[in-house]
């Protein structure tokens, strides 16, 4: 018990004089967040760092203590990084955690610390500095997928696939052109990415509690030694802001969307059914009853980790919403959002660049459901309308009594002969034949952006120079 006691005694000092008994297991339980928020470490010593050497600067403490202070804590840095430091939950969390063994390890200095700061802008610095160092990492996984994309893109700028609106074949393309499609999607995650890193490049320490601080503080110095653009400009909003976070997990929900769409094909494409593209087994699995299985389970898992990346959007939106200004404990709940969306985020694009490398292009297999379903049939109507001069209305009724022939008939639009072609609509001719290929159809789509192999090479080009 008076062990106890005097763990407790050592909480409340940190604390200071007005807490004369320390709070029950519940409260010690939901206050506690040193189990997560330790991942901040290296964020919390680092700005630390920075605010100590700007407060010797500026004379607010001596030489001396700064060089105590950043020897102390780059000591708690290498015994974090090597697994010695003891994380206590009775310390509540890692700024209390650094700032007890610094006080171990230098002694009344470690009390100098802390002066013109708060944990309020303390902590949503470390956040701040977190997200912004993950966005980068981001930034750099978006940029090998695009790779990736652009390879497999320039291969096969010109191997005819089917192209689907509804899920049904709608016009014949290049799987080329289909990579390039992500290219896009993913593209914009990636300027998303770097427009939140510009939106965030703002220091908040200094910022103190909540109302900025009597001492005559050079934030710019720490917002420079920090790598930040410069200091935040509104104290008030500072210490209460996680737009940062939100910001974060809003690109991240975007991006497990794309990631879903994609990993969706992936796993409609690798079926017997459609048996366009094989994955290694490398990220697959077989089945534990049934030998024949292939399962793609790389693909259904990154499919699936979009519920929990948008799940973790909505939870700290919704945490967010009812906050006065400024600082609310609510704000403790928006850490393991961000680390848990960023840890699958990760996953999920390493997984999808590795299947982009590793996937088995089946060209036969696509080339041969290219032409099914009458994919040529727009063709028709733009050849009756660019040849014979009809409107295009009346070009697509004319087609579509080609293709009810050619259902009825078993065939393919090409297999039509000319006679039961002119017995539709006596303006087709021969040339007719020269549209109504799959190879024909994708040469045809010149327009910019288009599917022909010479704007998908342009469109290829153009990326590669941006990425």
């Amino acid at each position: 018990m008076a062990e106890g006691n005097q763990d407790t005694k050592s909480s409340n000092q940190m604390w200071g004089g007005r807490f004369a008994s320390g709070p029950d297991a519940i409260m010690e339980e939901i206050n506690a967040s040193i189990d997560f928020d330790k991942k901040l470490f290296a964020q919390d010593i680092r700005g630390s760092i920075a605010h100590a050497t700007m407060l010797a600067h500026q004379g607010i403490i001596s030489a001396d203590d700064k060089d105590k202070i950043v020897e102390g804590l780059n000591t708690i840095l290498s015994e974090i990084q090597s697994g010695r430091f003891e994380f206590s939950r009775k310390l509540e969390d890692i700024h209390m955690n650094i700032e007890a063994r610094l006080a171990d390890l230098i002694g009344p200095a470690a009390g100098r610390l802390h002066t013109a700061r708060s944990r309020n802008d303390q902590v949503a610095l470390d956040f701040r500095l977190w997200v912004k160092e993950e966005l980068q990492k981001t930034e750099t996984m978006f940029s090998d997928l695009i790779a990736a994309l652009l390879d497999r893109a320039d291969e096969h700028a010109e191997s005819v696939m089917p192209g689907f609106t509804h899920l049904q074949t709608a016009q014949p393309v290049t799987f080329g052109h289909h990579c390039m499609a992500y290219v896009e999607m993913f593209g914009r995650d990636r300027a998303r990415v770097r427009h939140a890193i510009e939106h965030m490049d703002e220091c908040p320490i200094g910022a103190a509690a909540l109302a900025g601080t009597g001492f005559p503080l050079d934030r710019h110095m720490t917002a420079k030694a920090l790598g930040f653009r410069e200091p935040t400009r509104n104290s008030i909003d500072t210490v209460s802001d996680r737009d940062f976070a939100l910001e974060f997990l809003s690109i991240a929900a975007i991006a497990a969307t794309h990631l879903s769409r994609f990993a969706e094909e992936i796993v409609i494409w690798s079926t017997p059914q459609f048996g366009f593209i094989r994955l290694s087994d490398a990220f697959s699995t077989g089945s534990s009853i049934m030998p024949q299985k292939k399962n793609p389970d790389a693909a259904e898992l990154v499919r699936a980790k979009t519920g929990r990346i948008n799940g973790s959007l909505i939870a700290l939106l919704t945490i967010m919403k009812g906050l006065p200004l400024a600082y609310s404990k609510d704000m403790q709940e928006d850490k393991e959002q961000v680390f848990d969306a960023a840890e699958n985020l990760e996953l999920a694009l390493a997984a999808m660049t590795g299947m982009v490398r590793d996937m088995t292009i089946r060209t036969d297999r696509m080339r041969a459901a290219a032409g099914s379903g009458y994919s040529t049939a727009t063709d028709l109507a733009d050849w009756l309308v660019r040849e014979a001069g009809l409107p295009f209305r009346e070009a697509h009724h004319v087609t579509g009594r080609a293709v009810a022939l050619a259902e009825s008939k078993g065939c393919d639009l090409s297999d039509l002969s000319l006679s039961e072609l002119q017995d539709i609509h006596a303006a087709i001719t021969e040339k007719v034949f020269d549209v109504l290929s799959v190879d024909a159809s994708v040469a045809s789509r010149t327009s910019f952006g288009g599917t022909a192999p010479s704007q998908v090479r342009q469109q290829i080009a153009w990326w590669r120079a941006r990425n």
